[in-house]
Formats: C-alpha cells, sequence, structure tokens
C-alpha cells in the first residue's frame, strides 16, 4: 500500500466515529445492532467486567426488559476461559470468562442458536495471532495494508489516539471470538525489537488490549546478544549469553508484568539459531524458557527448518526435533505448521503431529492466503483447517487426531496452544477482502472449539456480517423477509464459501501438486521457473518432477521415503499407489501420465479436468454473488463483485499455464470436451517473471 492510500485508510477510520458506520468492512461481525433494552448485575467491578457489561447493553437481543447475571464464582469444571451460560446469566472463574460467555451469548441470539444452560470452555488455552509485521510499517506476506502496530515506519515509537483507538478495536474483534494471544512482529525478527523504545511500544499495545483478555508476545532474534547486547558470540550455552537474556527477559516483565513470552524462528531460512554454534534446538529453547520459568511466559520454538542439501525438503523437520523428544522443558512450545512443506492449498499433515509425545506442540495456521491467492481470491479456509484437525495421526490407534494429539486430551501437558498468521493490515476492511474476514473468523472460532462443523461456522459469520435485519444504519432496503434472505443470500453465499478453497485448489494445484508458483510473490503459476542460480529447493521442478514419463514427487520407500515418517496403517497407505489418497497421489508419488485413475480416465485427462473444473467454479461463484445484490449493501458487494472477476482471470492464467507447460512432457492432448486455454504458454512465462498477471 502507497502512503497516500495508507492515509485515506487512517482518515477513513477516524470519520466512522462522526458519521456513523456505513457497510465497509470495518466492524467486521460485530456490526452495531438496535439493541432492547437489558438490566445487567455484576458481582464485582473490572476494566474487563465493564466492557462485557456494555456489550450487553448494546447489544442485546433477547427478552426486552430482562434482567441478566454476570457471576463470578469457582467451578472445578471451568478452565480459566471456560463459562456457565444460560438465557439469563454467565457464571465463571475469570473476569474474561464472563467477557467471552457474554460474546456467546449475543452471538447465539444473533444467529437463532438456541440458549441452554451449559458449561463451555475453550480446546486450547492459548489462541494466538502471529503478526509478521516489521517496525517499518511492513508487513511480510500481508496483503491488506501496513501495519497497525508499527506503520509510521521511522516513526513507529509514537502513540496516537487513533492508534489506541484502531488497537481497541482490533482487541475487541479478537475476543469476540476467543483469540486470547497477539505476536506484535515478523518471525524473521529485527533486534530493535528488544530495545527500549520498542519495548516501551509494546507496553503501550499491552496497556491497551489487556482488559480484552489479548496477551502479547514478541518474536525474537537469537543472535541479539551480539547484535544489540556487545557481546561476542550468542551461543546458548555461554554464561554471559545466559545472564543477558535473564536480564531482558527481566526488564520486559518490570514494563509489562502479564507478558507472554517468545516466539523464536531460529536455525531457519537464514536466520541464526543454536545450530550456528554447534548446540541444539533444545539447548537454544530451553536456554530461554529457564529465564521465563520464575514469571510464568513461554517460548513457542518453530520447527519450520530446511536446508539446501536435503533431498526432500518435508522431511527434514521430523528428522531434526524427533531425537529431541523430551529434552524440552514445560514451558517450550514447538509450533509446526500444517503441512510438511509450507501452507500450501493441500497438504497432508505434517508428520510431527503425534510423533513428539514428550513435548508440547502447538498447530500454526495460516490465516493471510500467502499461497491462495492473497487478498484477491475467495477462499475459505476452515475447510482445510478441519480437514487438517481432524487427520488421523495414529499415534495411539485410531482416532488419534491432529486436534486431540494438540489439545492436551492425547498427551499430558501442561499447556495447549494454536497460532494463526494474521492477515490483518490497515485497510478500512482489516483483511483486504470482506470474505477473507471469515479466516479471521474461523481460526478464533475452531481454536475455542475445533469441533465446531464449517456449516456452523460460515453460518455465523454470514449472518454476523451480512444480514441487514436490526442492525443500526442498515444501507440495505428491506422488501424481503429473513426466510427470503436466507434462501436468497445465506444459503447460496454459504455454498460458495465452502465450495472455494477446493476450487483454488483444483484450478492451481490438483492430485497433490504444490509449490509451483511464479519466481515474485507466491501468487502466479511458475511450474516452468528453475533457474540455475537459485536453489533447488526454491524453484518449482524440484517439487513436481515432471518428465517425459510422469509428475509428482517421489515420497515412497524406495524414493525420499518420506512416507516411514508417518505412523501405520498410514505409512502403507501413502506408500501404496492404489490406495494413496488421490488427493495426495502426487505428492507422495511419481505417476505415469497413462496411469488410470479410480474415475477410469488418465492421469493426464483428470489433471485436466480438475484445472478446468477450477475455473468453472470460480465462474458459478461469480453468478451466485451478483443474484445476492438485493440481499447486500452496495459497497461491499461491487468490493467483493470485482475480486471476484480477478480470481476468475486469475484462475484461466493458472489453468492454461499449467495444462500448456506439462502438456510438453505429457505429449498428450487437452480433452476436447472443455474450453481450450487462451493464452499463450511463453507471454505466460514473460509475465510471471515480471509480476502475476491481472494481479491487483
Amino acid at each position: 500500500m502507497n502512503f497516500s492510500k495508507q492515509i485515506i485508510s487512517l482518515f477513513t477510520i477516524i470519520v466512522l466515529s462522526f458519521v456513523g458506520h456505513s457497510e465497509n468492512g470495518h466492524d467486521a461481525w460485530l456490526r452495531p445492532k438496535k439493541a432492547k433494552t437489558v438490566n445487567v448485575i455484576t458481582s464485582k467491578q473490572s476494566p474487563t467486567i465493564s466492557i462485557a457489561k456494555n456489550e450487553l447493553i448494546q447489544s442485546w437481543q433477547g427478552t426486552e426488559g430482562a434482567t441478566v447475571t454476570l457471576r463470578i464464582k469457582r467451578n472445578k469444571s471451568l478452565k480459566s476461559d471456560g463459562f456457565k451460560i444460560s438465557e439469563n446469566s454467565i457464571q465463571a472463574n475469570t473476569d474474561l470468562g464472563l467477557l467471552y460467555g457474554v460474546y456467546e451469548l449475543l452471538r447465539r441470539q444473533q444467529t437463532g442458536v438456541s440458549i441452554k444452560e451449559e458449561i463451555i470452555n475453550p480446546s486450547y488455552d492459548r489462541r494466538i495471532l502471529n503478526h509478521w509485521d516489521n517496525p517499518n510499517g511492513s508487513i511480510e506476506r500481508g496483503y491488506a495494508g501496513k501495519s497497525i502496530f508499527w506503520h509510521y515506519g521511522k516513526d513507529s515509537l509514537a502513540v496516537t489516539d487513533g492508534d489506541i483507538k484502531l488497537w481497541k478495536e482490533y482487541a475487541r474483534i479478537n475476543a469476540s471470538i476467543g483469540i486470547n494471544g497477539a505476536v506484535l512482529n515478523n518471525v524473521n525478527a529485527s533486534p530493535m525489537m528488544l530495545t527500549a523504545g520498542y519495548l516501551e511500544k509494546v507496553k503501550a499495545i499491552t496497556e491497551v488490549l489487556r482488559p480484552y483478555g489479548v496477551k502479547t508476545y514478541i518474536s525474537i532474534k537469537f543472535s541479539s546478544p551480539s547484535l544489540i547486547g556487545g557481546l561476542k558470540t550468542s551461543d546458548p550455552l555461554d554464561t554471559e549469553v545466559i545472564t543477558w537474556w535473564n536480564n531482558k527477559i527481566k526488564e520486559i516483565y518490570k514494563l509489562i508484568p502479564d507478558f507472554g513470552g517468545f516466539l523464536v524462528k531460529a536455525s531457519s531460512e537464514g536466520q541464526p539459531g543454536p545450530q550456528d554454534y554447534g548446540r541444539t534446538h533444545a539447548d537454544g529453547a530451553n536456554m530461554l524458557a529457564d529465564a521465563f520459568k520464575p514469571y510464568g511466559g513461554i517460548v513457542m520454538w518453530r520447527a519450520f527448518v530446511y536446508s539446501s542439501n536435503d533431498v526432500d525438503r518435508a522431511k527434514q523437520a521430523y528428522t531434526e526435533f524427533v531425537p529431541l523428544d523430551g529434552q524440552f522443558r514445560d514451558n517450550v512450545i514447538i509450533q509446526v505448521k500444517n503441512g510438511p512443506v509450507d501452507f500450501q492449498p493441500r497438504e497432508p499433515f505434517s508428520s510431527l503431529f503425534g510423533a513428539l509425545k514428550k513435548t508440547i506442540i502447538m498447530p500454526e495456521l495460516q490465516i493471510t492466503q500467502e499461497y491462495l491467492g492473497h487478498s484477491t481470491h475467495l477462499a475459505y479456509l476452515g475447510t482445510m483447517w478441519k480437514e487438517f484437525l481432524e487427520s488421523d495421526t495414529y499415534q495411539k490407534g485410531p482416532g488419534s487426531t491432529v486436534a486431540k494429539s494438540t489439545d492436551g486430551s492425547l498427551y499430558n501437558q501442561k499447556i495447549s496452544a494454536i497460532a494463526g498468521v494474521s492477515n490483518i493490515g490497515l485497510d478500512t476492511n482489516w483483511t483486504g477482502h470482506t470474505f477473507a474476514q471469515s479466516n479471521w473468523y474461523a481460526f478464533g472460532r475452531l481454536a475455542w472449539n475445533h469441533e465446531l462443523t464449517n456449516d456452523q461456522i460460515t453460518e455465523e459469520w454470514i449472518t454476523l456480517t451480512f444480514s441487514p435485519f436490526d442492525v443500526e444504519n442498515s444501507q440495505v432496503k428491506i422488501d424481503f423477509s429473513k426466510q427470503d434472505w436466507s434462501n436468497h443470500f445465506l444459503k447460496p453465499v454459504k455454498h460458495m464459501m465452502l465450495d472455494s478453497r477446493e476450487a483454488v485448489v483444483d484450478y492451481m494445484m490438483p492430485l497433490g501438486l504444490h509449490h509451483i508458483f511464479s519466481a515474485n510473490e507466491h501468487y502466479g503459476p511458475g511450474p516452468w521457473y528453475a533457474p540455475a542460480r537459485v536453489r533447488k529447493d526454491w524453484t518449482p521442478p524440484y517439487y513436481h518432477k515432471a518428465d517425459s514419463l510422469g509428475i509428482g514427487f517421489d515420497r515412497t520407500e524406495t524414493g525420499s521415503n518420506a512416507v516411514s515418517q508417518y505412523e501405520e496403517p498410514l505409512r502403507s497407505e501413502f506408500n501404496n499407489i492404489e490406495t494413496c489418497p488421490e488427493n495426495l497421489l502426487l505428492w507422495f508419488h511419481h505417476v505415469s501420465w497413462d496411469y488410470k485413475m479410480k474415475n477410469g480416465k488418465t492421469l493426464w485427462d483428470n489433471l485436466c479436468y480438475h484445472y478446468d473444473a477450477g475455473l468453472q467454479k470460480v465462474r458459478e461463484f461469480q453468478k451466485i454473488w451478483d443474484k445476492t445484490k438485493p440481499y447486500v449493501d452496495s459497497e461491499r458487494f461491487y468490493e467483493v463483485q470485482s475480486k471476484l472477476r480477478d480470481q476468475s482471470r486469475n484462475a484461466q492464467v493458472w489453468k492454461d499455464g499449467c495444462l500448456l507447460y506439462f502438456q510438453e512432457f505429457s505429449k498428450m492432448p487437452i480433452p476436447y470436451d472443455i474450453e481450450r486455454p487462451i493464452h499463450d504458454l511463453e507471454d505466460l512465462k514473460i509475465s510471471t517473471m515480471k509480476r502475476p498477471l491481472n494481479y491487483k
């Protein structure tokens, strides 16, 4: 985002305070409601309980004049954030439990879900957004403008009234879906984050987020002792280095007594780490964990590691971390991406899930759509995350799902946690695409309750985000019933959302293909990109292996043997081409072009039909959305309509580029019952090397 657009975004946010709430998406799913009167009785007072009380007063949709009781009362069945809810009372062990209960009560009123007396506890203790925000205001893999925390660049340590207002809105939105933590800066961290001025800014942010229960964390550069501390080394076993970190963490807790801890990317992608000094990941993580122990802080140590000389990048995290199982302190959490490569549109789950039995492990999901069309493509990711969380690791027999292996129910662990890489920026609607908000929402809801269905989550989000009924200043002229709105907006839009991720997989990388993006921005297709100067595992041919015989990465026992990292029966299932799930076929097998698949068609024909199906689905999304015009405000209608047009053009580029390129190896015709390519391959190669075609 350029500077002038940034100023416009800030100005728009400020103007909202004075001219009412236009439907520009800034309110997300917390749009102002026409509230009924309610009498709220509280057993104590605190900033958090005041927020809970005000939320009820501003948004109550229950019985006119009802009395609601908010009560702190110890209940052994409740976790610290849990609550007991009924139509007219919320009971919790903590102030935050009451706040979460209020949001649950209001959500059910607004979506028409029945309210009965029940106890509700979160699936994970720590539910964290990872912001990849840099001190200069940019966001790595961010597509919604500059950072909401550091957007001033050189003057990013300043704090304005506008900042405080924006952070409060951000905290409120997070609290409404149970998110209780935020890492404020990029995992590729600047050592400056640990200097006095930046820590003071972290303190200021914390004070705004605290009443909403959002704890702050920061990412750190492992070599900070030598970079900003004046030491000759950053060896984690060096006594001077240990003392430096102890003093630095003590300094942080003097400023921020409830500071959450560090997120660490070390010995990865050129980032310094303990391996630079001949030490292990456990040596580095434990040194920091010991310094945090007196204060209750945690260390989240990322397992995203790979080197250029490994025969299969997908194997390395398992190879490095499994031998260290049981060696980490109980306030160290190993943070693992959902798949073994890198947030691809579809991957098998990382083999580390379940394999680490004596070490706390947390999933890392990516909300921002680095590999799924940025903020241009509509791609609801709840379906991806449910597929991941429900995957069976078989580590303790059938039913040992990824969710159970990380939420504390399968293994005895002190803390449970889950993280999502944020898609939030300074754009007025926070995420750059109205529908990208659904992924922020879905992450929070699944982090709170991973047993929720995608039907539930999408219906909630659509109703809260778009329903024109009982909304103050609604821009929609309501000359239709709620049933009409449900039939002509809610149901078709839900169908579109639930199909959207699979559509992206189809027109980008079907049947287990992965990481075949262009050289720039992880956006357009680039299966041909392979300059000699670039390390092989940063080029698409490393992953697709297309040749005259076939296509796909052989990870079977006779290939890289990545299948050996999975428990039986998965190991044998993935290893056998006849039993391997077809949506992961090319992930685990190099398959001949004429291989007959379950539908009787060749692999090549199936590849062609998938690419075409993805394109046709997006075109269908355009039709679905165009029909919703009478039921949604014009501002968001036209924004989404324009995005879908771009997505349709981009899907055409993906289909044409990939099929024309792979056809050079298959030497087989594109089936005649699907549309012909409309681009020339050489033109696509040139355009995607410069900038993704049709990218906005």
